[in-house]
């Protein structure tokens, strides 16, 4: 039952939340004034928004607790996730601008769904209730399958929405009927609650069966094998400006969701779903890696490579205990920033008519271009994991969660995966500085924001290799 608000101080916790609704609705009332000349002001308005959430959080503005009867918490874990959401949808939007403002296909609506799917984020990795969970989740989602068919003509586009919406929904309803089993075996909603029942109680069959069910969903919403039949179609199909929004921010959310609904509710049945984890990173792994080898479309090969990003995750969820927990989170944080700069790439080289999404449009890019030839290098070094790029810190931070956690068996996939990985990687890399041209290709974006922002996105990767320690060190504070 949700206790009454007796106060507007009780739901300070909630300040920045409650900015990001306000100011999206404002915004949208905004927008029904505006001519096509002037719809910038929505978009900058958006990114704006986005920031001062963002510096919200990171002040600490309104602070930590529980507040809505106990369905709502703002912890550090939360804290840090939702820095990183903001920033990373704050990064997709102003990539986005130039992309869909070309081809005619921005609309108000675009940012406006976006404040309110990372709404939904926020809220998944602030819920201390399987309600929460699931309102959160539903919020995001929704926004999701409307962005991903903003190109309403494109065939591509709308088979690409109607698989997410399908499986989508598949993965919702899985999620639902495992959430459904642990309230009737727990007879309680909250997570602490859930938590105590199947800590004080013999492990019950239909509590076990609703953990198993609940990984599934969760492995659905992170795209991670068996569970990804709807990923590469989805990155592909949608529009590239949209695909960095879906791709980079909800896995953070994914990540919030796998650890209040696992560690939260279900960390007395660890010994279960820890092998659940293990065996998903594995075939993760395995498919990811494989399907990205023989990708010639650079959307697809991103999309499998996150599949194989998503066994990296989860073997750091796996490995348990607060320094698993805390790896996978600095592992979500780089893999969101390495995926933003990614699809940024294909944005920044992209024209109407002309999407440079494949891997072929890169030929020859050093003696074109040799700056956005090594900020591309750059990225494609920390997805491989090459040292000293972010990516090979957060490969080993999972790594020495997995070892820590009695899994060596694990570690050692994860290792040579690592090197069969870096291949296709290195194909990029191959194509940028000894491939010779193929046909005549046009100039990179000539938008400055979008070209600094690319660069600092990129640059970022390798600055922060050299300054990964208070990242993880703040990693590591939420779950101390």
């Amino acid at each position: 039952m949700i206790m009454p608000v007796r106060s507007a101080a009780e739901l300070m916790p909630l300040l920045p939340e409650l900015v990001l609704v306000v100011g999206a609705f404002a915004l949208l009332m905004l927008d029904l004034f505006l001519d096509e000349r002037r719809r910038v002001i929505t978009h900058l308005a958006s990114v704006a928004l986005l920031l001062v959430a963002v510096a919200l959080i990171a002040s600490g503005v309104g602070g930590q607790g529980t507040i809505l009867g106990g369905m709502f918490v703002r912890d550090t874990a939360a804290d840090v996730l939702k820095v990183g959401i903001g920033l990373v949808a704050a990064i997709s939007m102003i990539y986005a601008w130039p992309y869909l403002r070309e081809r005619g296909l921005y609309k108000g609506e675009v940012s406006i769904l976006m404040l309110f799917a990372v709404l939904g984020m926020m809220l998944l990795v602030s819920a201390n209730s399987l309600v929460m969970v699931y309102v959160g989740l539903e919020m995001l989602a929704l926004c999701s399958y409307a962005l991903v068919v903003t190109d309403r003509d494109s065939p591509i586009a709308s088979e690409a929405g109607i698989k997410y919406f399908v499986l989508g929904a598949l993965a919702s309803g899985l999620l639902l009927y495992g959430m459904s089993l642990v309230y009737g075996a727990t007879g309680s909603l909250d997570l602490a609650t859930i938590a105590a029942a199947a800590q004080a109680g013999p492990t019950s069959t239909m509590l076990v069966t609703g953990v198993v069910f609940m990984v599934a969903g969760i492995a659905f919403k992170f795209g991670a094998a068996p569970f990804h039949m709807w990923l590469p179609d989805v990155y592909h199909g949608a529009p590239t400006a949209i695909t960095i929004f879906i791709a980079a921010a909800p896995s953070l959310a994914s990540f919030g969701m796998a650890y209040r609904l696992l560690e939260s509710a279900a960390g007395p049945l660890d010994d279960h779903w820890r092998m659940m984890l293990a065996g998903l990173a594995v075939i993760s792994l395995v498919i990811g890696n494989l399907g990205a080898l023989m990708q010639d479309n650079l959307k697809r090969l991103l999309a499998y490579s996150s599949i194989s990003h998503v066994g990296f995750l989860f073997m750091g969820l796996a490995g348990g205990s607060a320094q698993g927990f805390s790896a996978a989170m600095f592992y979500s944080l780089t893999y969101a920033l390495s995926t933003a700069a990614a699809f940024g790439a294909i944005v920044v080289f992209s024209r109407k008519g002309f999407e440079a999404d494949r891997v072929e449009d890169f030929n020859g890019l050093n003696a074109r271009s040799p700056w956005l030839a090594g900020l591309v290098l750059c990225i494609m070094a920390s997805l491989a994991g090459v040292p000293p790029f972010l990516g090979f810190w957060a490969k080993l931070a999972v790594l020495r969660a997995a070892l820590d956690g009695g899994m060596l068996w694990l570690a050692v996939v994860g290792v040579v995966f690592t090197v069969i990985g870096a291949f296709y990687y290195l194909r990029v890399i191959k194509a940028m500085y000894f491939d010779e041209p193929a046909g005549d290709v046009p100039a990179p974006s000539a938008d400055r924001p979008l070209r600094i922002t690319f660069g600092v996105n990129a640059l970022a990767l390798l600055a922060l290799g050299f300054a990964w320690s208070p990242i993880m060190a703040w990693c590591q504070r939420a779950f101390a």
